[in-house]
Order: C-alpha cells, then structure tokens, then sequence
C-alpha cells in the first residue's frame, strides 16, 4: 500500500539531491574540517560553502550562521545564551502557543526565579501586539515569539514584533522552524537578532540546525569545547547533515514559488472538500495568514486518535492536536490557547503537505475522509450532546 505522507510540519523526506550530495562525506571524504591537512581542509570548503548556502536563503551573511544539532538546540542557546549576556534582567515574554523546545525552557527559567510571561492568542491564534507592547520594559531580557505556530499555521507579523521589541534595547528570538522554505527571509534588513531553524523540515536531514545570530548580538556560548563555529558552539562539525543543508536550503529557495502557489492549491483543495464532506468540522487557526501547506481541522465528538488509525488504514499519514497519545486525556495546549471548544480540540487533525505531494493523493484522502468521520460518529457516544 502506498504511503500518503502529509505529516511535513514533523518531519521530511530528504530529498533525493540532498542525499546524494550527503554521501561522499561518510565513508570518502570524513577528514575533520578543522583539520591542517588538505584531506580535511576539503572538508571545510565544504562547510563553508553549506554555510554560504543557508545563509543565501536567510538573506544574511554567512558570519551570522551558527551551526546546531537540531531546533531545540538553537532554540536553548539563544534563549539561555541571550540571557547569560543580561544576567541583570529577569523577565521572559513568550507565546501560550510556542513549540515545547521554547515553552519547555520557559518554564523551567519560571522554576528558576524568572518572571515569565506567556502571552494569549484570540480564536484564530492571534497575538495581542498593544499587550506584548505593555509587557515591554527594562527588566526583560528576551522577547521569544514562533514565526509561524506548527499545528495551525498562523504566521505572526514578524517584523512588527521585532521592530516593537528591538526598539526597546530588548533581544528578540523567533523560532522559524516552520516558515524557513516556505516564507521569503531578507535578515540583513530585519531587526531580529536571533532565529532558530531545523534541516528536516525542508527535506534535509535530523540532526542538523542553525541559530541566526545577528551581528553585533550579544550572547554566550551554549556549548563550551573546541574553537568551532568561531567559538561560539563547540563539537565537531556534523560535515554530512551540514552539507545536506545547505542543498536543502538552495533547493528551498528554488522551490518556494511552488510552495506557495501548487502545493497551497493543493492544500486548499484538500481542506475544502473535507469541510464540505464532512459535517461539524471546522478550521483551526487564522485563515488568511497561515502557512502555504498546513490546515487543522477539528472534527466535533470524535477523537483525534481514531481518525489517525482508520487514515492509516489507508496508508495515509496525518497528525493530532491532541496529546492523549502521551497518556494525557488534555488536546492540544494551542487549541485550549485559542478557545477551541473541548469537543472539537480532541478531534483535530492537521495536515501538512510538502512539494512531493500529488492531486492524486489530495483525491484520494478526500474520498477516504467523509467514510472515516461516519463511521466514527456512529461509534462516538458524545454524538448530540451539547457542546462543552
């Protein structure tokens, strides 16, 4: 049975032509690129140039790039490391909606003495920007608030956060995870000093991240060691996953036109004749300023769980808002952020499409979708009740 795979906000496939400029540098090319040797010096003319590459697509300098093992890495060494250049300043403002790689170092700064304050979003998961304006004062820090939140898709105005924050003497992190590939970036003329990005959400490979840092950003190292990374993230370079990134990121910047207009297409098609197939569903999130590739869709008294299992029935990969696969009987913290009803937050869906995705399997799901919503509501107890 054919795999159907719209689960891109977790992860990626690597894309082919990653993967094949990956493989010289396992078992041909291994040489340390901090190496004098010219075995090794080979090496680092690659890194460089993967260097070149993702900044090429941040629109930044190369100089500005830090290398990382993953998102929740830049992501705590620009939270933690903007903090440590401060260490007078003790306030933290973030979102109710961020990524648990942000909201989890948060909370345990809250645990650590910190003020932390976690901001609201509205039905549609919109940040209140006059109440992040009169949170700002002297005694914070760090201002970290997602680019684009990973279960919606609803894109937060960056650049007026950023301006707002900035303006204040306050450093500003943004978790860019999600809109890295398919949103155009012009860094070198944006305030943001920090930005955390993650290679397999664009079809690079695990492993392998950045953290922006904008020249002139004050912040501490996260990772003490060797002199990598001009001795600001210590560890040998992870020459592979490096390389494959920076393809990813040239192969992104090609891409995203198709992102933005087929795949959305795409992702249009796909949302629409679900809610229109199947009753008591509804959207998630803002539905004008959202990722190109993602719908949520809540389903009223069913759960998110079992919609999975019969979609996989089908081959057809998807995700939950729900976290009652983790032993939790509580949905989503983004859905409970916005208000979503109880009844429908544990039945959300999210789809998340890629540029490998076909009409023919945006087709199939839709003549699959209604089938699976009856037979659940048949089975559902809570068919009828009211609302909660």
């Amino acid at each position: 049975m054919k795999t159907i795979y719209f689960d891109n906000n977790a992860t990626t496939r690597v894309a082919d032509e990653v993967f094949e400029v990956m493989q010289p540098y396992f078992c041909e090319l291994y040489g340390n690129p901090s190496s004098m040797h010219t075995f090794g010096g080979q090496v680092g003319v690659r890194v460089r140039e993967a260097r070149e590459q993702v900044a090429a697509l941040l629109g930044c300098h190369p100089g500005e790039v830090i290398f990382t093992s993953c998102g929740t890495e830049a992501d705590s060494t620009a939270i933690l490391g903007a903090l440590a250049a401060v260490p007078h300043r003790r306030k933290v403002i973030t979102t109710r909606v961020e990524h648990p790689a942000v909201l989890t170092v948060c909370r345990d700064l809250e645990n650590r003495g910190y003020h932390v304050i976690e901001l609201g979003v509205d039905k549609q998961g919109r940040l209140d920007l006059d109440e992040l304006e009169s949170l700002l004062d002297d005694d914070t820090a760090i201002v970290t608030i997602m680019a684009a939140n990973n279960e919606t898709g609803t894109i937060f105005p960056l650049e007026k956060i950023a301006e707002m924050v900035t303006e204040r003497g306050i450093t500003f992190h943004t978790d860019a995870v999600q809109i890295v590939g398919k949103i155009p970036l012009n860094l070198s003329e944006s305030p943001i000093h920090l930005l955390s990005l993650s290679g397999h959400k664009l079809h690079a490979p695990k492993g392998v991240g950045v953290l922006y840092v904008r020249k002139g950003t004050r912040i501490a190292p996260f990772l003490l060691g060797g002199h990598q990374e001009g001795g600001r993230r210590a560890g040998t370079e992870n020459v592979p996953g490096i390389v494959g990134l920076g393809k990813a990121c040239e192969l992104a910047a090609r891409y995203m036109d198709d992102e933005n207009t087929r795949v959305k297409a795409l992702r249009d098609k796909l949302e629409s004749a679900i809610l229109a197939g199947c009753p008591d569903s509804r959207i998630n999130g803002d539905p004008e300023n959202r990722l190109p590739n993602t719908t949520n869709i809540s389903f009223e008294y069913i759960e998110g769980e079992a919609i999975l299992l019969m979609l996989d029935r089908f081959g057809i990969c998807a995700s939950s808002g729900s976290a009652c696969t983790s032993g939790s009987l509580e949905p989503s913290h983004v859905l409970r952020a916005m208000g979503v009803p109880f009844t429908a937050a544990h039945g959300s869906i999210r789809y998340s499409l890629s540029r490998y995705n076909t009409e023919d399997e945006v087709d199939f799901t839709i003549e699959k979708m209604p089938q699976i919503i009856e037979r659940l509501r048949e089975l559902s107890p809570f068919v009828g009740q009211v609302h909660v």
